[in-house]
């Protein structure tokens, strides 16, 4: 389950495409629901979904992934969610829903606006007060809670409120 996101646009300076597209980011200027995985800082893969529209960059980063029967700090952050599903370049363009080896897919439960913390994003240096995060506020599974909001106990974390085992 994808318990934390945050999301990028080309009119905002930490955005990819924000100056123009280049061959490296010119996947988050194509067609929506596909991949666009970049490498960050030379050390770790990150995995973005291409949103809104053709020839408009934008996407959403899947910052943190709770995996049932797994130790819940497994996917807790870009690079561990890339590392946990073995993401890399190869994957980089692919439909999200058409391919055999990465998708997502519809969860069993539904969320509301309450189940959720909308915060800053996280490790930028420009644009870095626009509320583009968002984590699901039962999840023990996130990369970093917004200050003055305390990890879920066991008892009611995801596993719990959604029947996840």
């Amino acid at each position: 389950m994808i318990v934390e996101t945050e999301a990028y646009s080309q009119e905002e300076e930490a955005c990819h495409g924000y100056k123009k597209k280049t061959p490296s980011n010119e996947v988050l200027f194509g067609e929506p629901g596909r991949f666009y995985i970049y490498r960050s800082y030379g050390i770790h893969h990150c995995l973005n979904i291409v949103t809104d529209k053709d020839n408009f960059a934008s996407g959403v980063l899947i910052r943190a992934v709770f995996i049932s029967n797994k130790n819940e700090r497994s996917a807790s952050g870009p690079g561990l969610v890339t590392k946990t599903f073995e993401v890399d370049n190869k994957l980089n363009s692919i439909e999200i829903l058409n391919n055999k080896c990465l998708w997502i897919s519809k969860g069993k439960s539904s969320l509301e606006k309450k189940d959720l913390i909308q915060t800053t994003r996280i490790g930028i240096s420009k644009a870095k007060n626009i509320k583009w995060r968002w984590y699901l506020k039962r999840s023990r599974s996130i990369s970093k809670r917004e200050k003055g909001d305390r990890n879920p106990n066991l008892k009611n974390s995801t596993n719990n409120l959604y029947g996840i085992t």
